[in-house]
């Protein structure tokens, strides 16, 4: 829908910045004014990772005055195929810190403010309320509806991304909206799935070039919306579908039975992410040294990979037996087992293993156990040479 510009021409460009963006000023659509509005604007964008990287690239080629990065963490190698803002000379180093100096070189007309801190219910009131639009590119489900509702009481649009796989998926969210009409991602998800039925990136995986592709639309979202040109994403979703090179469009409506925010909460506990306390839920585990001490005893055991075939390709535990988790749960080979034999379950970081031990016991095993943290604790802990994913 058509929305007007969300920020006025207060500055002034000088005739260095005419020449920078010069085609920008050529596109009438755009002009003088709509170069100045990018100029006036304040942009955070909570997340530095793979739909950050292009997103913080582009808004700063396009001249946003103030960039507010929110990003914790710290590079690791594998974040290179996806994120390219970052460079392998910055490994280790913080995110924020790593996307400043890109955005430096790149355009040094943009100020940049890092916030080294993640991003919680305590301290997102007061972030987001510093700045005229938010654009979301986070991985889970608890920051997400943190985002949501922090905007809400904002009062403050957002633009939202997500990647998975070969699909992504973007829209415009704005309560607030002029004319009535605002939606919010409560709107789209009413409430998070599961964490097993929600694998992030570092699980799922995701093709690097479809953050450029999501990122993108992002991008040319939160120009229009500062510009007041064209009409947003605002009341539909965007979905991208990489394999089939195919975008569609779904319209979005009110929830009807969407209750007002007034608060913010522990959006951890919401999206069930507190089950990867271990034995928070009574569910039998077992420690990675407690499994090499009873691997090295010699004492039996059956040490079940419940992981998909591309990750057990990729890296295994010596011993382990590989059993998918859709499979693991089939009757049939269920029936392998004996309901009192020791076996110990495994996934990545333990939230699928878990899910299947839930099933086991419901189907009468007795003396199943979980690896806590999975195979990354165990390369961790244990094995620091196997290759990490």
């Amino acid at each position: 829908m058509k929305l007007p510009p969300l920020v006025s021409p207060d500055e002034k460009l000088s005739a260095e910045e005419i020449f920078r963006y010069s085609r920008h000023l050529l596109i009438p659509d755009v002009g003088m004014e709509g170069q100045k509005r990018l100029k006036h604007s304040r942009v955070l964008v909570i997340g530095a990772g793979g739909l950050g990287s292009p997103a913080l690239l582009y808004l700063a080629a396009a001249g946003v005055g103030r960039l507010g990065i929110v990003d914790f963490d710290v590079m690791e190698e594998s974040n290179l195929q996806r994120q390219v803002i970052h460079g392998i000379s910055r490994l280790g180093g913080n995110k924020a810190a790593s996307a400043e100096m890109a955005i430096r070189e790149l355009n040094p007309w943009v100020e940049v403010i890092q916030h080294h801190e993640r991003l919680e219910a305590s301290n997102a009131l007061a972030l987001i309320g510093a700045y005229d639009l938010v654009l979301d590119g986070t991985d889970n489900f608890a920051t997400r509806y943190l985002v949501n509702d922090a905007c809400m009481l904002a009062k403050k649009p957002y633009v939202w991304g997500s990647i998975f796989r070969f699909e992504g998926q973007a829209s415009v969210f704005w309560e607030d909206a002029p004319g009535g009409s605002g939606l919010n991602y409560r709107d789209l998800y009413p409430s998070p799935p599961p964490p097993e039925l929600a694998p992030s990136c570092s699980e799922g995986g995701v093709l690097g070039i479809l953050c450029a592709s999501i990122g993108a639309i992002m991008v040319t979202e939160a120009i229009k919306l500062i510009t007041g040109i064209g009409d947003s994403l605002l009341g539909r979703l965007a979905i991208y579908d990489a394999l089939d090179m195919q975008y569609r469009f779904l319209p979005l409506r009110r929830a009807p039975d969407r209750k007002p925010i007034t608060e913010l909460a522990d959006y951890q506990d919401f999206c069930n992410h507190k089950r990867d306390v271990p034995d928070r839920d009574g569910i039998p585990s077992i420690t990675t040294q407690e499994l090499k001490t009873l691997r090295d005893s010699g004492e039996l055991f059956t040490l079940i990979d419940v992981r998909e075939q591309t990750e057990w390709d990729m890296v295994r535990i010596d011993g382990a037996c590989h059993i998918p988790k859709d499979e693991m749960i089939r009757e049939e080979v269920l029936a392998r087992f004996r309901k009192d034999a020791p076996i110990i379950l495994h996934c990545k970081l333990g939230s699928r293993s878990r899910k299947v031990l839930q099933d086991m016991q419901d189907h009468g095993f007795s003396n199943v156990r979980n690896l806590q943290g999975g195979i990354i604790a165990w390369i961790r802990d244990v094995e620091p040479h196997l290759p990490q994913y």
